[in-house]
């Protein structure tokens, strides 16, 4: 079984649209794209991925992908938090594009791994 997987940048909206590119003209061209590589999520500063990924919401995040798909107020009874700041921490996460809003109002983490990347030097 493969494991999904986030691929998490620290770089510039130019690194972002060169990736894009890149899958665009794969697929184009008639070429697999590997999955691993369709998901991308990018920061544009380490502050703002720092301010983003926190210890509690990193918690979250492995907790709610062992749980599946929960509602947020069973997840915040899970993690023995409230439900406002449970609620808040979601929707950055969900904006963020780590945390997936279903249909039916749960919310899920459909990745097993995330892997985050910085370059130092262009």
């Amino acid at each position: 079984m493969s494991r999904k997987q986030v691929n998490v940048h620290i770089g510039s909206l130019q690194d972002m649209g060169d990736r894009f590119v890149a899958a665009w003209k794969a697929a184009e061209s008639g070429r697999a794209v590997r999955a691993f590589e369709k998901h991308h999520v990018t920061f544009l500063s380490l502050e703002s991925f720092v301010s983003v990924m926190s210890q509690k919401r990193l918690e979250l995040l492995k907790r709610l992908r062992l749980l599946g798909p929960s509602s947020i107020r069973a997840l915040a009874g899970v993690l023995g938090r409230d439900y406002k700041s449970v609620h808040s921490d979601i929707a950055l996460l969900a904006v963020a594009g780590l945390v997936d809003r279903r249909t039916d109002g749960k919310v899920e983490v459909v990745w097993d791994q995330v892997k985050a990347e910085m370059k130092l030097a262009s």
